[in-house]
């Protein structure tokens, strides 16, 4: 498979479907995981076994699912350094868009969205 944006995209799509039984119009790269799909832990560890087979890539469950965001933000806090910089360090194939819009929406619930893992299994490929 060519892993180009949109067939990536494509993929995440079919597993979130399969694993959550759910309409393909529902599932958009906008579309928050945990918000507006239902995902629960169970589904991201299935998740992560079905992305790790279909891209055979090694997938790190900490970093697609954002797991240590909420440290990184303290941490940054803390240290008094640059957050949004601290952020892209640690979660290095976000972009600095995405990660605007993360801080911006943090307070708000979890920030998972679908293209983030997009985004991560390309960063992945590249390697």
């Amino acid at each position: 498979m060519e892993n180009n944006p949109s067939d990536i995209y494509a993929v995440i799509s079919e597993i979130l479907e399969e694993i959550l039984d759910i309409d393909p119009k529902e599932v958009t790269p906008e579309s928050y995981l945990i918000q507006d799909l239902g995902v629960e832990s169970i589904d991201l560890m299935e998740l992560a076994v079905s992305l790790n087979e279909r891209f055979n890539i090694t997938v790190d469950e900490e970093l697609i699912f954002l797991t240590p965001l909420r440290m990184v933000i303290e941490k940054a806090c803390k240290e008094q350094r640059d957050v949004p910089t601290l952020v892209m360090e640690k979660f290095s194939f976000l972009s600095p868009e995405r990660t605007s819009e993360i801080l911006e929406d943090f307070k708000n619930g979890p920030v998972l969205k679908v293209k983030d893992l997009a985004q991560y299994i390309d960063s992945q490929n590249v390697k």
